[in-house]
């Protein structure tokens, strides 16, 4: 069955909400699992991407044959676009993951939103409302406080290095950010899984330029690195964000994009656990708070926003979908 079989189907809201909160515990684990693996980060990336395409081939191939003779070049050549910022994305955010704590990492990743909404506003002429820019300062007080508050309380100076971990990840939110506004007028035309095959391509192959160019090995790991590139790509990749995706279909996009806000939170509680002393610092916990706050009042302002200018309706779903994807594509 394809996607669009099953986005013409309405499951019952208990199904969609089961299914959201799953997404979100999937996503959650992924920061666990970049920390667990002991590879070089654009390894780790290279394969987790080599993975998820792997799995989506066949059915891409065999399903979906004729969408891929409709794919103009245009689009096929925005799509390599979004992939080798989503290469960029991976690559960043992985690295920071070894230089800073998973809570700041992953909630500063999470912080797309927020350029997408700059992108938007000065690439694409997207209105800006104030709601919107205060959520943005926000935020951006937020992770002023992360990155600085961990400074100055010397934990910069415990062996790690959060400055540029934090940086590392804010350049991997960016990366996620330029992914997501790239790929909007394509996803309008294309389905969703002859695109991100195209996309994941683009971006394995970046990943696999970088890896040379990096000078690692791209063989030679024990087995229990290669169960973690496969855990990667089917928890995070396809119990992950492949079913935010099908879920944008049939719940709002603010609903989704508040609701991914509990991947820093899940992924730290996560690494409380399962990792030995990844404890946040009080600048981690209360600058990720007001990033977090930020963020939810950008996302809610955008729907909102959305909303009330009357572009997005129950009558033109594909542009629905489109409009609801932003923030939640990228593949972490």
């Amino acid at each position: 069955m394809s996607f669009a079989a099953l986005e013409r189907r309405t499951p019952p809201l208990v199904a969609l909400a089961l299914a959201l909160a799953l997404a979100v515990v999937a996503v959650s684990t992924s920061a666990i699992l970049v920390r667990w693996s002991a590879a070089p980060s654009a390894v780790k990336a290279l394969y987790r991407v080599v993975f998820t395409t792997a799995l989506l081939l066949p059915w891409a191939l065999t399903r979906y044959r004729a969408d891929f003779r409709r794919l103009r070049p245009r689009d096929a050549l925005v799509a390599g676009v979004t992939g080798i910022a989503l290469a960029v994305h991976f690559a960043a955010w992985f690295e920071s993951l070894a230089w800073t704590s998973v809570a700041a990492s992953v909630t500063l990743v999470q912080s797309q939103p927020l350029f997408v909404a700059l992108g938007a506003w000065a690439l694409l002429d997207e209105r800006v409302t104030r709601r919107r820019v205060v959520g943005i300062l926000v935020a951006v007080v937020g992770m002023v406080a992360m990155s600085l508050g961990d400074f100055l309380s010397g934990v910069a100076l415990a062996g790690q290095r959060p400055l540029y971990g934090n940086a590392l990840a804010v350049l991997g939110a960016v990366a996620a950010a330029g992914y997501v506004l790239a790929g909007r007028s394509v996803r309008q035309r294309v389905s969703l899984v002859p695109y991100v095959t195209v996309v994941y391509t683009a971006c394995a192959v970046t990943l696999l330029a970088l890896v040379v160019w990096e000078g690692q090995a791209l063989v030679g790991y024990p087995p229990r690195e290669w169960l973690l590139f496969a855990a990667m790509a089917v928890g995070p990749g396809l119990f992950g964000h492949t079913v935010i995706n099908w879920v944008l279909a049939h719940v709002d996009s603010s609903v989704v994009s508040v609701s991914l806000l509990g991947e820093p939170i899940g992924s730290t509680l996560l690494a409380l656990v399962l990792l030995p002393g990844e404890v946040p610092s009080l600048p981690t916990v209360v600058g990720g708070a007001v990033v977090l706050l930020g963020i939810a009042v950008t996302t809610t302002g955008a729907a909102a926003a959305d909303r009330g200018s009357g572009d997005v309706g129950e009558s033109d779903p594909p542009d629905d979908v489109e409009r609801a994807t932003v923030g939640v594509d990228e593949q972490d």
